[in-house]
């Protein structure tokens, strides 16, 4: 029974009742939850690294609660997916791509005598690894990961360069990996980590902010 207006606590309206506050074992379960979501295209990665850094930070099962409000019973709903991109091409000219799009398995970017821009912000990436292979020739590409995301970069150039730049911070725990296997013959191939919370700023503001990164973790 509630003193101030007399009624018990089960029929006062949720906004007036007491906090009930979230346990570790619930936090969990709101995680895995999001990345089962984030597996089938409900979230994106920039979305998902939001939602978990926010479930982990909540201390009431309302703040829990607000997380996974937008999305279906996981069991119920059909799983309905976008078709997964396999192809980055640019030739003689500039290709861009980024929003959402799809990405499984193995990947191929190939610019020839072009420039390839590949923004993977708003990515939905499948499973727990994918394999970007990423050829230049007497051309360059461009590819963006969010810093939440493990990045792994291998290849060689030959009269070029590959180079790896932005955020040096550690990606979140357990999170999918980019492998990027870079090949440039006069051409050049640039990976950038991007801070996760640059997500929907522009592209020049987010280089501009994991330059900043870059620079503080060279001291």
């Amino acid at each position: 029974m509630d003193e101030a207006d007399g009624r018990p606590e089960a029929e006062r309206p949720e906004a007036d009742r007491p906090a009930t506050r979230a346990s570790d074992s619930e936090r969990d379960q709101v995680v895995e939850l999001l990345s089962e979501h984030a597996a089938v295209g409900r979230l994106t990665l920039a979305e998902l690294e939001e939602r978990i850094q926010q479930a982990y930070n909540a201390r009431t099962h309302a703040e829990l609660a607000i997380l996974t409000r937008d999305l279906p019973d996981h069991q119920a709903q059909p799983k309905v997916r976008r078709k997964v991109t396999r192809w980055f091409v640019a030739i003689m000219g500039g290709s861009t791509r980024r929003g959402r799009f799809r990405l499984s398995g193995s990947v191929m970017s190939i610019a020839v005598m072009g420039g390839d821009t590949i923004d993977l912000r708003d990515a939905e990436v499948d499973g727990d690894e994918v394999v970007i292979n990423a050829f230049a020739l007497m051309g360059g590409t461009d590819i963006y990961v969010p810093d939440s995301i493990e990045l792994v970069v291998e290849g060689f150039a030959l009269m070029g360069g590959n180079d790896e730049r932005g955020s040096r911070r550690p990606a979140r725990a357990g999170a999918p990996v980019i492998r990027i296997r870079a090949y440039s013959l006069m051409g050049g191939i640039d990976v950038w980590r991007l801070p996760s919370e640059s997500r929907g700023k522009p592209l020049k503001e987010a280089k501009r902010a994991a330059k900043r990164l870059e620079r503080e973790s060279d001291g």
